[in-house]
């Protein structure tokens, strides 16, 4: 009986570490029930940025809430980040079973359900994309050249170097930036400390990297795109996604006037709304 009793034991912790191998990747926590939903977080981020969100749409649907390898609690992986997050997802929606999911990704989570919906054959029935683009290095640097990023650089170095009360103050800014709910202000500036420092320098660096601006034109679902105005207004708002998605057939993209960001948190109630109606 003891033996048998081992035995069982032994399957069970071997069961418990594959399990634990297989989502090095990130965690996830599901609840609710109903048509699964894949929520990705931004960079830096923790699930808990869906908190609100998740309290209402898992009244009928089934959500899948991630926290990024590197971030929170969560381990960091080694280099190339970004490709085995999109692999790993990939394989949670398969061995899910997952049908027909939706993805809603927020600035990173976007560009990250982007680049799985232009794949060929994927299993994804819509997506929400809150706040990205496709090239977030060709918004960001002069002359961009996808093949120009490199992890060692010296800004990189800079950034792996800086001091932890430097980097408070870099993440104060930051945050200050990001979101103009001020209460909000002491959760994202947690974040940024919080990550792993090389995950912070080399996963951005992954996502600068990703240029998916003629790939999308492969995007066979619907696709809404929820976009802040803050702090550069409308019109330049309107610029900058007509020319990033300009190889993508149809979207719908709506417009969260006065709102930084974090759209979840600057504009709350006019958020939910659009998620409840594309979803």
């Amino acid at each position: 009986m003891k033996t048998i009793q081992k035995l069982i034991a032994s399957v069970l912790l071997l069961s418990l570490s594959l399990v634990s191998a297989q989502y090095k990747a990130f965690e996830v926590e599901v609840s609710g029930a109903g048509q699964p939903i894949l929520l990705f977080p931004g960079f830096t981020c923790t699930g808990e940025v869906w908190e609100d969100t998740v309290t209402e749409l898992s009244k009928t649907y089934e959500c899948h809430v991630f926290t990024f390898a590197g971030f929170g609690d969560v381990p960091p992986l080694e280099k190339p980040w970004l490709p085995k997050i999109k692999i790993a997802v990939q394989e949670y929606t398969k061995e899910k079973q997952l049908e027909n999911p939706t993805i809603i990704g927020h600035s990173l989570g976007g560009a990250l359900g982007l680049w799985l919906t232009t794949e060929e054959n994927h299993p994804y029935s819509k997506l929400i994309v809150v706040d990205a683009l496709p090239a977030t290095g060709a918004l960001m640097i002069p002359n961009f050249k996808s093949e120009n990023m490199a992890y060692e650089s010296p800004w990189n170095q800079q950034l792996l170097e800086m001091d932890e009360a430097a980097f408070a103050q870099m993440a104060t800014q930051m945050a200050a930036g990001m979101v103009l709910d001020t209460e909000k202000h002491p959760l994202l500036k947690q974040w940024i400390i919080n990550a792993d420092r090389e995950t912070y320098v080399y996963g951005y660096t992954d996502l600068l990297k990703l240029d998916l601006r003629q790939d999308i034109a492969n995007i066979d679902i619907p696709v809404t795109i929820l976009a802040a105005t803050h702090p550069y207004g409308l019109e330049m708002a309107k610029s900058t996604y007509d020319s990033q998605y300009s190889a993508l057939d149809a979207y719908n993209i709506q417009f969260a006037e006065g709102s930084a960001h974090f759209i979840m948190y600057d504009k709350t109630t006019w958020f939910m709304e659009q998620l409840k109606k594309h979803l």
